[in-house]
């Protein structure tokens, strides 16, 4: 991969449908396929397309039973609800605006997703808190645009994935772990590009 462009996150724009127009994706796989999730007219919010997350779970495997999963910027729940969907064990979502976090609360009920825990609260804060290789996979898409929180982000995550464990990115450029020195033994193990996202697959070099 070049290194003379380090990644980052995409420029800001709008959602996928466009401001103002609120309208919902679909959870793709196993469950709860094809149960509808509600997108919100936020800033930076846009959820990972249906092809990116089909794509992404062919990778991880179609079956996700007993894996333990994070999602640090849950937004629409597309990547948690999926996951759960697919039967991880446990699916850790966490979402700072009131808004996007009570649809995932009502989401969570509607379908008695008892293996979902939702939180309300700054992705950073709890991902300095949680215990250390503690998932075995965790998500990373932080709002369009926001370089801090995906810097920090990028900074936290790797240190949750448990050994054989995966972690998950998209950015808006190719992703090269030597730039990161929280990256430092992981390699990128599988890549693709949608539109203006690019979307990682990690794990660590010896985990393999």
């Amino acid at each position: 991969m070049s290194r003379s462009s380090p990644a980052r996150p995409p420029a800001q724009r709008a959602s996928a449908a466009g401001r103002g127009k609120p309208h919902t994706i679909r959870i793709i796989g196993g469950d709860w396929k094809r149960t509808p999730l509600p997108v919100l007219d936020l800033d930076g919010l846009r959820p990972t397309p249906d092809r990116v997350r089909e794509t992404l779970f062919n990778w991880l495997g179609q079956d996700l039973e007993g894996r333990r999963c994070l999602d640090l910027f849950a937004g629409s729940g597309a990547l948690g609800f999926e996951a759960a969907s697919r039967g991880a064990a446990s699916v850790v979502m966490v979402e700072r605006h009131p808004r996007a976090a009570q649809q995932l609360r009502a989401l969570k009920d509607k379908l008695a997703a008892r293996a979902i825990e939702i939180a309300e609260a700054d992705a950073l804060r709890i991902a300095a808190g949680l215990a250390p290789r503690s998932f075995d996979v965790v998500f990373v898409d932080p709002p369009f645009g926001d370089a801090a929180a995906f810097t920090r982000a990028l900074a936290l995550a790797p240190n949750l994935v448990a050994p054989g464990g995966y972690l998950y990115v998209e950015t808006g450029a190719p992703l090269d772990p030597s730039e990161h020195a929280s990256l430092a033994g992981w390699q990128v193990t599988r890549h693709g590009k949608a539109g203006a996202v690019h979307y990682h697959l990690l794990q660590r070099e010896n985990d393999e």
